[in-house]
């Protein structure tokens, strides 16, 4: 058991998120999960992601070379990526599979549809087929996404990491100690278990 409470922050529209998020059930047993919307952190506090700034083709290799090493299945790159608007349906979706318990089956499955099968989470049927795939309903699904209650939760989290100091994502807090970025996870799970 970890010795402090870990918190991971993440958007499965990043693919270094999918990358930590496949490793932090082993590291760190017991994280909690919180989906926040990258787009909005990012606006907040001025920052242009890598992924949309010139020479984002060598983040791009990283985390393909990162994902063969660690023996994922080959990573893809949904077409037009990134879009953060890409990222709302799946992270509200993300909220309601909270409620159901299944918030990390449910948010694996839509890294895997994003960064193993190329998929675009804007297309409702996407997001509807991750949550079919983890045992949830789709119908409450679709319908609870676009509820007032749901938004305000994920804005919530996201402001959570706002106010923590986040910068991006993965993002592990770890006490009042943030680690940012897939390469960080180690040094999260040793703060987390001292």
């Amino acid at each position: 058991m970890p010795g402090q409470p870990a918190t991971f922050y993440y958007d499965v529209n990043s693919p270094y998120a999918y990358l930590a998020a496949v490793r932090i059930g082993a590291l760190i047993p017991g994280a909690v999960w919180r989906p926040i919307a990258l787009g909005i952190l990012f606006r907040e506090i001025g920052k242009v992601p890598w992924s949309l700034r010139p020479g984002r083709e060598e983040g791009m290799a990283e985390c393909e070379r990162r994902a063969a090493e660690r023996g994922l299945p080959p990573l893809r790159w949904p077409e037009g990526w990134p879009a953060d608007t890409w990222s709302f349906g799946p992270l509200r979706a993300a909220v309601v599979a909270e409620e159901h318990g299944l918030l990390a089956p449910f948010s694996l499955e839509c890294f895997r549809l994003i960064f193993a099968e190329a998929r675009v989470m804007a297309e409702p049927e996407n997001v509807l087929e991750a949550a079919r795939a983890v045992g949830l309903d789709p119908g409450e699904v679709s319908a609870r996404i676009g509820e007032q209650e749901v938004k305000d939760r994920l804005r919530a989290y996201t402001d959570e990491a706002i106010g923590l100091g986040a910068v991006g994502v993965p993002t592990v807090a770890v006490g009042g100690e943030l680690f940012w970025g897939d390469d960080r996870l180690e040094d999260a799970a040793a703060a987390a278990s001292a």
